[in-house]
């Protein structure tokens, strides 16, 4: 199973291409939409998401609702691109207008311009925006329906908003409850801290950045391998989860944690359970010597604060070499809500990449079958 994705912030639309998806599994729409309207949720973010209402659109692989083993191409079109067209469109647009010379400190801008031999960092900004994730959700949520067919569950919440941290412990069948709060965070006294957080930041003109934390159920063990260092599933699904937007750290079950601790504190006994073996713990986070080890997967990722700041940042013009305050491009003050369905999109379809590879299979009834006789 393969993901390739396109598309610009202001551009017609962002497109994704899934390749190997087995014929005859059900796609859900409603689900997908309503995953791509949670992406655009949560407390502190910005006037663009009053301008989108992202909706997918199907233009290929799939049939009365049932995907048909050839490649399935999805398109989120940009409602702003109306908005755009005179500084955008492919076919002509006036470049001298929109321009971004002022790059800011955190964003790609610098460094792109750079790379790619540019003089104006919209032709960076525009594909390294998060608004790019749209696609990467629908293609996730298409992942999950794949994966819940074999019994395999994926969900999250927020564990923290620019320092105030949820240390609770909370059962898998809760997490979904998160999704209808306004900072996805499960504790309420918690969660207004949070908010209150985030006023006083935009008051600032600042930004906020947090933690959320994925976890897995019903994945068995043995996904993933201990034999290359390029097929273990831990380092698989951190790089995937690095290659978001503003992501700047993940750790797997204790994590950095592990550090701190003596061995005996650390790593999960074994038992056995009606002919199962089982951890008396979980701080392996479901992962043990690169392989799925049949408990929960856990994993965090923090998320850096936005970069793009409405009082700005001191940089330099990159035309000029002046000094200058940095651009503001409209933005959000947190998006910590729309980082965790982003990385819970993710987690799920580089979860059902490894799946597909050591499975294989052609329709889901062999997918399912095969999953089924694996310990």
């Amino acid at each position: 199973m393969k993901l390739t994705t396109a598309g610009e912030s202001h551009g017609k639309a962002l497109v994704a291409i899934i390749e190997g998806l087995p014929s005859n599994l059900k796609i859900d729409i409603a689900e997908i939409n309503n995953y791509l309207a949670l992406r655009q949720s949560g407390y502190g973010r910005g006037a663009r998401q009053k301008i989108e209402k992202d909706e997918a659109e199907i233009i290929s692989g799939v049939r009365n609702g049932l995907t048909l083993g050839s490649p399935l191409a999805l398109i989120v079109r940009n409602k702003d691109y109306e908005n755009w067209r005179e500084y955008m469109a492919p076919e002509g647009a006036d470049v001298t207008k929109k321009t971004l010379t002022k790059v800011r400190p955190g964003h790609a801008d610098l460094t792109g311009v750079i790379k790619y031999d540019q003089t104006d960092a919209r032709n960076i900004l525009e594909r390294a925006s998060a608004r790019e994730t749209a696609v990467r959700v629908a293609a996730g949520t298409i992942a999950k329906q794949y994966l819940r067919v074999l019994g395999v569950e994926v969900s999250g919440y927020v564990k923290s908003v620019c320092g105030v941290k949820d240390e609770n412990f909370y059962p898998f069948e809760q997490l979904s409850a998160a999704k209808s709060k306004p900072l996805f965070m499960l504790d309420d006294g918690l969660e207004k801290q949070a908010m209150a957080k985030i006023d006083k930041l935009k008051s600032e003109g600042d930004t906020a950045g947090g933690v959320v934390e994925i976890r897995v159920k019903g994945l068995k063990s043995g996904f993933g391998s201990c034999m290359q260092y390029s097929t273990k599933l831990d380092g698989i699904l951190c790089g995937a989860v690095m290659g978001v937007q503003a992501i700047k750290g993940v750790e797997i079950g204790l994590g950095f944690g592990a550090a701190d601790v003596c061995g005996s504190k650390v790593h999960d006994e074994i038992y056995m359970q009606n002919g199962n073996y089982r951890r008396k713990t979980n701080n392996a986070g479901g992962i043990e010597g690169g392989m799925s080890n049949g408990e929960e997967i856990v994993l965090r990722a923090a998320m850096k604060p936005i970069p793009t700041l409405m009082k700005g940042l001191e940089t330099v013009d990159y035309l000029s070499g002046k000094p200058v305050t940095a651009a503001g491009e409209r933005s959000d003050v947190a998006a910590i809500c729309a980082a965790e369905i982003v990385v819970e999109s993710v987690v799920a379809f580089t979860l059902a990449e490894v799946v597909s590879n050591r499975l294989g299979g052609d329709n889901m009834r062999e997918v399912t079958e095969r999953y089924r006789a694996l310990r």
